[in-house]
Formats: structure tokens, sequence, C-alpha cells
């Protein structure tokens, strides 16, 4: 079996998205982590009525609808200062979005720290790093700033951005 094809083997689902393929970590319980993976990548679909099965359906909810709330449970394995950080990102709302220092300050830390625990986020998109930027700019995204990921981040912001649609 070709080495690419055994990594991609260790998720339990791939979910295809505008900007990338999903890899998604799940064990009976909760999910684990996600993964951007290459939009070639293709989908693999989940053990029905499973927790990455459930992950699938609310992820596809949320790139449906940007205002969808997410109630998968997730662990989150981290450090106390990353778990604080994480929990404070999961309260910025859709559509909103905070600065490094402006959750630093609200948990009691530093811009620097609150930086480091989003690049170590297991389970972007449902816990929001992306909706925390620089004071003066994008920031990064996933522990980087180049193209590919800040592209991804742009996406996810511009797609929050949409109009709220009354039915």
């Amino acid at each position: 079996m070709p080495a690419q094809t055994a990594s991609l083997d260790r998720f339990d689902a791939r979910l295809r998205a505008p900007f990338a393929t999903l890899g998604i970590s799940a064990d009976d319980k909760h999910v684990t982590g996600i993964t951007f993976l290459p939009a070639s990548v293709p989908a693999k679909t989940p053990r029905p009525n499973s927790i990455a099965h459930l992950a699938c359906v609310q992820l596809s909810a949320y790139l449906d609808d940007p205002r969808f709330e997410f109630d998968l449970p997730i662990r989150l394995a981290g450090s106390m200062h990353q778990i604080r950080v994480w929990n404070a990102m999961r309260k910025i709302p859709a559509g909103k979005t905070q600065t490094y220092g402006e959750l630093a300050a609200a948990i009691g830390s530093s811009a620097r720290a609150v930086g480091g625990a989003c690049g170590a986020n297991p389970v972007p998109i449902i816990v929001p790093c992306h909706r925390v930027v620089a004071a003066s700019g994008l920031g990064g995204f996933m522990g980087g700033t180049g193209d590919d990921t800040l592209g991804i981040k742009r996406w996810l912001l511009a797609h929050e951005q949409r109009p709220f649609e009354l039915k």
C-alpha cells in the first residue's frame, strides 16, 4: 500500500469542502481531530451512526449555513492554557472576530501564547480559530502564514460574512 494511502486511512471520514478535504478523526464518543487535506484527496464515507458520521452531517450543515451551531462531542487534548483558549474561541459568534490580544486579555494571557494555542487547535472550524485575527490583519492560521493556509482562513471568514437569510 502506498504511504499516502496508508496515511489517509487514519481518518474515520473525509469530507469535501470548497477549500480542502476535511480529514475527520473520531473515537466512539468524540471528534478528536480535523485536518485540512489537499482538495484533490477523495471523500471517504464514515461508518453509519458513528461520531465521524455526525461530524460530517454537522460540518456539511455549517458549509451550507455559516450560522449553524455545532453540538458535537469533542475531545480537546492539550495544556490547561490551550484548553482555556479553545473554550474562549468557541464563544466567538459566526461573523465576528477577536484579535489575539483581545482574547489574551479576556483570559489573562499573552497574544503570542494565544496564537500558539490557535495553531495547535485539534478541531478547527468546530473550535473556530479562524475567528481570531491579528490587530493589523489576518494573522496566521494552522500554525502558518502561507497562502495555502491563509486562503482557507479567508474563505471561512468570508463564508461567515454572508448575509443572514431569514426563513
